[in-house]
């Protein structure tokens, strides 16, 4: 049975307030996706989502403001990509269904696929000539061991970028070997796999684990789900300083900033402490009851993109029950889902990274260092697309002076705040 849903014909006209024939010369032009009706002959049904899409882009056609605003938050694009698509609850790279990447494909196939737009030709991250010399940003990261994994990683690309002659020349294979270094960077300083060993996964498993094929399965799944997810919150970053002229260092260190936020790739660490919290009580109910007698949030569910669930947390959370001995450490993570999913909640992506963690045994700086590494692979091929372009991305702000009101308001908030 299909997932989605559904108008008839006279439905789907009244709502764009066209004929019946204007709707089937959409259809013909391919704007409007229908099928045949199961069981009833000559007749057909029409796409909610692509009708929904078109009485939405016509109501912002005639609100400039409107139209503004909401491209800004999850409305309407607002740049052109071929990288990835979320459409049907499903997530595409370049056409191709990513759950069945993750289950198929090298780290390396995909970043081909990203970056050439072919999956039959695989990035050498290994590379003699995207080898970094040992020299001093390498002394500089083992000399601060109290910062994070991902902090050293934002720190060493500048460094790094010192090392590479080819860093300001914006030409695709220059690009690639930059990228290929990037990736090789953040794999030495993040991770501390300071030599390749026959793929990334393979390093970063052999690293973290026994290495496994299981293991590196999974870690490698867990890459190739996290490349790329349309122009969110870092991409975009990424896409505005490539835009300025800047290097592919400079772009990935600003998406690194973006991600680590606590609404983004940090999401991964306030699930953890959630998790921790179950396993603490004994009971995923309690734990939720405590949070939302504070009003504090639940973290990981409910991917607005993923009305009906995310499919990289799920097939995450299904590889690491697969992995042996996990049972104990899964636990509090499968009864944080089933309680969630009790209300209608599904598990997003953040989820499925920590039950990786867990079942993995790894430290708690894995989720979000699995995040950054798999997500610089799709950051290089939206840094890939936007240098040709030429365009320098520069929105206007709608100005939105303070009034004397909103000054009392303010100030009365902050005398709140020292009274409190």
């Amino acid at each position: 049975m299909s997932d989605h849903r559904f108008y008839s014909a006279r439905e789907a006209a009244a709502l764009l307030g066209i004929s019946a024939a204007t709707l089937y010369a959409y259809v013909s032009r391919g704007m409007v996706r229908s099928e045949e009706i199961p069981g009833e002959r000559r007749a057909r049904r029409y796409r909610a989502e692509d009708i929904d899409r078109m009485r939405e882009r016509r109501q912002l056609r005639n609100d400039p403001a409107r139209a503004a605003r909401e491209a800004l938050r999850w409305g309407e694009p607002v740049l052109e990509s071929g990288i990835s698509l979320i459409e049907g609850g499903r997530l595409y790279y370049r056409g191709q269904l990513v759950t069945e990447l993750a289950g198929s494909a090298s780290v390396e196939e995909v970043a081909g696929l990203i970056w050439r737009g072919l999956l039959g030709t695989p990035v050498d991250f290994d590379d003699p000539s995207t080898t970094l010399a040992p020299s001093g940003w390498r002394k500089v990261m083992r000399a601060l061991p109290e910062i994070s994994a991902l902090e050293r990683a934002q720190m060493a690309l500048p460094l790094a970028e010192l090392d590479d002659h080819e860093a300001f020349i914006l030409d695709r294979p220059s690009i690639e070997r930059g990228g290929a270094r990037i990736v090789r960077t953040m794999l030495a300083v993040a991770a501390g796999a300071d030599r390749m060993n026959g793929g990334v996964a393979r390093t970063l498993a052999a690293h973290w684990t026994s290495g496994r094929r299981q293991e590196i399965d999974l870690v490698s799944a867990a890459l190739v789900l996290t490349c790329d997810h349309e122009l969110n919150v870092s991409a975009f970053t990424v896409r505005c300083v490539a835009s300025a002229g800047s290097t592919p260092y400079a772009a990935v260190a600003a998406g690194l900033g973006a991600l680590r936020g606590t609404r983004h790739g940090g999401q991964t660490e306030k699930v953890a402490r959630l998790v921790d919290e179950v396993e603490r009580c004994g009971s995923a109910r309690t734990a939720i009851a405590a949070r939302r007698r504070q009003g504090d949030e639940i973290p990981g569910f409910n991917h607005p993109l993923y009305p009906s669930g995310d499919p990289r947390g799920a097939m995450l959370l299904e590889l690491a029950a697969a992995v042996r001995g996990t049972t104990r450490a899964l636990r509090p993570v499968h009864d944080l889902v089933r309680e969630m999913q009790r209300s209608g909640s599904h598990p997003t992506l953040d989820i499925g990274l920590v039950a990786l963690a867990r079942a993995l045994r790894l430290g708690a700086d894995a989720p979000i260092v699995l995040f950054a590494l798999g997500r610089a692979i799709g950051w290089i091929g939206h840094a890939i697309e936007q240098y040709p372009s030429g365009q320098l991305i520069r929105p206007r702000a709608r100005y939105a002076p303070m009034t004397p009101d909103d000054n009392r308001v303010a100030t009365a908030g902050r005398d709140d705040e020292l009274t409190g």
